[in-house]
């Protein structure tokens, strides 16, 4: 079954109340940082991303990696503008500061869109996300995309 066309991609699953994947061919999520330079859940990592309304174009940017997709990541985007004033804005989740972004704005993470993520894409590993705010995001993007127990 393929969810992605591209190496970075919408991912549409279900997931159970505890955050692991219903099927074998969902996604894993789980809280696992760890201090070895390479990416894994709960870590906020920059890589290339896809403009939604043009999929051939995007920009490096900090993603929110939720945990693993086969061999693959599977993560939330992050920015740092507030997305108070739009009609979306319930789908972004403030994540606060954190040494992911040189200048230490406050970040947003996109609730509402998952990607999947090569790990050999990822340019850079910026730091883990506290637990509790990692726990929300993971909440909030079972709300948006109807995860089940």
């Amino acid at each position: 079954m393929a969810f992605f066309s591209s190496s970075i991609d919408r991912l549409k699953t279900k997931f159970n109340a505890s955050g692991k994947a219903r099927s074998s061919g969902g996604v894993a999520v789980a809280y696992a940082p760890k201090d070895d330079d390479r990416p894994d859940p709960g870590e906020v990592v920059w890589t290339w991303v896809a403009y939604e309304d043009d999929p051939s174009q995007g920009k490096d940017r900090p993603v929110l990696i939720l945990g693993w997709y086969d061999t693959q990541l599977a993560g939330v985007p992050l920015s740092s503008k507030d997305h108070g004033e739009r009609r979306d804005s319930a789908d972004w989740l403030p994540v606060g500061t954190g040494p992911w972004d040189s200048e230490r704005r406050p970040s947003y993470a996109d609730a509402a869109r998952l990607l999947k993520v090569n790990p050999k894409q990822v340019r850079r590993e910026g730091s883990a996300l506290d637990e509790a705010r990692f726990r929300e995001v993971v909440a909030r993007v079972g709300e948006l995309h109807h995860w089940t127990p």
